[in-house]
């Protein structure tokens, strides 16, 4: 049995005005609204999408 590590993570600031590849990130990892939150698995691939949209988002 394996324990599945998860973040959560929280839209704080809007993607109107940034990069068309950064809002796309944004909605990659289920995010629509401001304060929308939503939990993924803790994976390199998700951590990279939360770096590289890191200015946008805040973990819980």
């Amino acid at each position: 049995m394996t324990t599945e590590h998860k973040i959560k993570v929280q839209l704080v600031k809007s993607p109107i005005g940034t990069k068309e590849s950064h809002r796309a990130t944004v909605r990659g990892l289920g995010l629509r609204g401001i304060n929308s939150t939503s939990e993924l698995e803790d994976t390199p691939a998700v951590r990279g999408m939360i770096n590289k949209i890191s200015y946008l988002v805040k973990i819980l």
